[in-house]
């Protein structure tokens, strides 16, 4: 097992508005990305499960061309309001970075 840390090349996640955040992992060779696809790790039950939303609520597209994988996802608490730690949403892809993914 190999976490994603060490696999990605970026692993980063912004606004996609105040309502949503997307988060993007790209990999640095075709090799890379291809084996780590092969995997179904990376799945929109995953980011479901990570930030506490539902399935059907995760937009997941795999881009091949640019060796990604994207994912939008409603924020639990919207940009700016109270509560709100991160208003950015630059800090969300840190769950993200402890997945395992089978080499």
């Amino acid at each position: 097992m190999v976490k994603i840390r060490d696999l990605a090349k970026v692993c980063k996640s912004k606004n996609a508005g105040p309502f949503d955040l997307t988060i993007d992992v790209v990999f640095e060779d075709d090799a890379t990305f291809d084996r780590v696809a092969a995997t179904g790790v990376l799945s929109p039950a995953l980011f479901a499960r990570l930030y506490g939303v539902e399935e059907r609520d995760v937009l997941f597209t795999p881009y091949p061309a640019g060796r990604a994988f994207k994912a939008t996802l409603p924020r639990l608490i919207v940009a700016g309001d109270i509560g709100d730690t991160d208003v950015y949403g630059a800090q969300q892809h840190a769950p993200l970075l402890d997945v395992d993914i089978p080499v």
